[in-house]
């Protein structure tokens, strides 16, 4: 058994402790927002925040995270960063088919929970990996600028 806060409440995880903990999310927790991509940690669409930082869950095994504080995209408004990422990402209608986003957020507000003031730079360095195929990465940069203004 794996023990760990999840969205801020405390959980106790059956699954063999090498189970990624995407896995663990979506099967055993039933929290289906991070999704699966390339399960070799290449695509973002499966990034979590385990104790503040982003994240690739595909690859993460359960043991690692016993004790740790794991967020999730279904509790990323929790956060005053959070929401300020995803009222941009509306405003800046950045979401295609969807797929990938989970991911952007979670790496964006990992991003503006350490560095507000981001420069293009350093934007483009905490996005990298986050594959979208629809291409959105000009309103993704947009967003995250504007929910940066926002938190000012």
């Amino acid at each position: 058994m794996t023990a760990l806060t999840l969205n801020g409440k405390p959980v106790t995880v059956t699954a063999d402790p090498t189970t990624p903990l995407l896995w663990a999310l979506r099967d055993d927790l039933g929290l289906t927002g991070t999704k699966f991509g390339c399960g070799m940690a290449q695509c973002g669409a499966c990034t979590v925040h385990v104790n503040g930082q982003a994240v690739r869950s595909c690859v993460t095994p359960l043991a690692s995270v016993a004790g740790a504080r794991v967020v999730t995209i279904e509790a990323i408004d929790q956060d005053r960063v959070g929401r300020a990422v995803e009222a941009a990402w509306v405003r800046h209608d950045v979401a295609q088919c969807g797929y990938c986003q989970s991911g952007q957020v979670m790496s964006a507000t990992a991003l503006l929970q350490r560095n507000r003031k981001p420069t293009d730079a350093q934007i483009d360095a905490a996005m990298a990996g986050n594959i979208c195929r629809c291409g959105t990465y000009q309103r993704v940069r947009a967003a995250i600028r504007d929910a940066s203004a926002s938190l000012a």
